[in-house]
C-alpha cells in the first residue's frame, strides 16, 4: 500500500512542483489539436480554448509552499504544447498517406486514457487520508 502512495505522490508533483500527469494530458490534447488544425471548425476553437486552460490551470493545483514562477511554468508548458501541435499537424498530414486511416483518432484515444489516469491520480491525492498535526 505504501508503494501506491509514493507512486501517486511522484506522479502528481515532484520536488520542483512539475505536474507530470497533467503534462501528458497537455501533450495528447495538443497532439489532437494539431491533428485537427487543418479543418477550421468550432470544435477546433474549443480544443484550442481547452488547451490554453490546461496550460495554465495546473499551476494553481500546486499546494507546495515553494511554487515555481508563473512565467517559467507557462513558458515550459507552452513549449511542450507547441511541440505537440507540430507533431499533431505532421501526424494529421501522414494519416491516409503513410499511416492507415484506421489510426486517425489515435491521439484522441490516448488523450482519453491519459485524462482518466490523471483524474484518478488527482482525486486520489485529494481524497487520501492525511494525519492531523
Amino acid at each position: 500500500m505504501k508503494r501506491i502512495h509514493s507512486a501517486a505522490a511522484a506522479a502528481t508533483l515532484d520536488n520542483r512542483g512539475f505536474a507530470i500527469d497533467t503534462t501528458f494530458v497537455l501533450f495528447f490534447l495538443a497532439l489532437e489539436f494539431g491533428r485537427s488544425l487543418t479543418s477550421f471548425r468550432f470544435d477546433g476553437f474549443l480544443l484550442g480554448l481547452t488547451l490554453a486552460i490546461v496550460i495554465v490551470l495546473p499551476f494553481f493545483f500546486n499546494t507546495n509552499a515553494e511554487r515555481p514562477k508563473f512565467m517559467r511554468w507557462a513558458v515550459g508548458r507552452t513549449l511542450i504544447a507547441g511541440f505537440a501541435v507540430v507533431l499533431g499537424a505532421a501526424y494529421g498530414g501522414a494519416v491516409g498517406a503513410v499511416i492507415p486511416d484506421a489510426f486517425r483518432f489515435l491521439p484522441m484515444t490516448l488523450l482519453i486514457v491519459t485524462a482518466m489516469v490523471s483524474c484518478y491520480i488527482q482525486f486520489y491525492g485529494l481524497m487520501r487520508l492525511r494525519p492531523v498535526k
